[in-house]
């Protein structure tokens, strides 16, 4: 069973390598902010965005952990 998943792992890593990330909006806002002639913030903004939406799957993952962590202490 160990290989398998070993198998699928190395199967997902190797055939996202040419995935696109992001959706056509998303890509569209990011190349067209691109441009110096106009101030706006919609990049910084967008990147903020995936920065938040990165950070919170792992802040949820230490909690649990960090919860996990001091209930087995407690059984000892």
């Amino acid at each position: 069973m160990r290989r398998f998943i070993a198998f699928v792992i190395f199967l997902v890593t190797v055939n996202c390598a040419g995935l696109m990330a992001q959706c056509a909006m998303c890509k569209r806002t990011a190349e067209t902010d691109f441009d110096s002639k106009h101030k706006t913030s919609a990049g910084k903004s967008l990147n903020s965005g995936i920065l938040y939406l990165l950070s919170v799957p792992y802040l949820i993952g230490a909690v649990g952990a960090i919860v996990w962590y001091k209930n087995r202490r407690k059984g000892d």
